[in-house]
């Protein structure tokens, strides 16, 4: 069996594919990916397909040992990858003799970061999806994030693919994080439930990450945002990137473990091309929120479709 060793688990590490869809009418949440473009070129560079399962790493990554000879991807945030003590570099592949030892020296842009192996994390699938969602144990290597001792198994290739050459995203391709974002929405589904003031302090102002986040959402602070009446409505579906506004006034970005309805309104929700800039924000950083028609989102993803189409080739 292939298998890879964690030596140390690291701050939080999960095995991730593309999600759980399906299933939310019953109260599951779509998990997967923060940063699917991340998880997505790492396969498609180790020639997977591109939802296959990877492991997604958090702050201080982990340390893997392989059993067996293999090709990797390291993509999304700069975590300082380092094999066998020598820096690798990120969003290329990269072969790992039988023995070697992946390990992080710490976020230098961005704080996630996804380990793409060629064959695919081989874990069972739950409910269509090898995706981890901790909360309730589901899915990914015993529905808990990786720990001191797992052997993580990992899929023997697909016959009727070539083992790629080695291979980089472009530069101009490879996301530059940063410490400040600039989220791009469109408005609503509760929009009138805000005052005009309301509406322009959310697209005016310059909101601050707090520690108050993981994967189901990220709290910020800064102005208060002004409803009409209320915060409270009568519960509706979520999703991925909703901007919730609860009673304090202070926005709630919603990502992938967030529960599958709520009952505060919802100003706006960021775009899909955007959801990994929040998602490899930390404390301290800034965000800042921009309106955008849907033809604009529209664009945004198809511009993001066409560097994906480059690496399937």
């Amino acid at each position: 069996m292939r298998t890879i060793e964690v030596i140390k688990g690291g701050a939080f590490s999960t095995v991730q594919d593309m999600g759980r869809y399906g299933y939310q009418r019953y109260g599951v949440p779509v998990s997967g990916a923060l940063d699917q473009f991340a998880l997505r070129v790492g396969n498609l560079l180790v020639g997977n397909e591109e939802g296959d399962a990877g492991v997604e790493t958090t702050f201080m990554g982990p340390t893997l040992k392989f059993h067996f000879s293999a090709t990797i991807a390291i993509t999304g945030g700069d975590l300082s990858p380092v094999l066998d003590g020598q820096r690798i570099p990120g969003w290329t592949t990269v072969s790992v003799p039988e023995g070697s030892t992946l390990s992080f020296k710490g976020p230098k842009d961005g704080i996630r970061s996804y380990v793409c192996v060629r064959g695919g994390i081989d874990v069972p699938i739950v409910m269509g999806s090898r995706s981890t969602f901790t909360r309730s144990q589901i899915g990914g290597f015993h529905g808990r994030a990786l720990t001191t001792g797992d052997m993580v198994p990992v899929a023997d290739p697909d016959s009727d693919t070539l083992q790629p050459a080695e291979r980089s995203l472009a530069s101009q391709d490879i996301p530059r994080y940063n410490r400040h974002h600039t989220l791009h929405v469109t408005m609503g589904p509760q929009d009138d439930a805000f005052t005009a003031a309301g509406i322009d302090t959310f697209l005016a102002s310059t909101f601050t990450v707090t520690p108050m986040f993981d994967r189901m959402g990220y709290r910020l602070d800064g102005p208060v945002i002004q409803h009409k009446k209320g915060a409270d409505i009568v519960s509706d579906g979520t999703s991925r990137g909703a901007v919730q506004v609860p009673g304090s006034g202070k926005p709630i970005v919603l990502l992938a473990d967030c529960g599958t309805t709520g009952g505060y309104t919802k100003i706006a929700t960021v775009i899909s091309t955007d959801l990994p800039k929040i998602a490899q924000a930390q404390p301290e950083d800034t965000v800042a929120f921009r309106a955008v028609s849907l033809e604009e989102a529209h664009r945004a993803l198809g511009e993001q479709e066409a560097v994906i189409a480059s690496l399937r080739g």
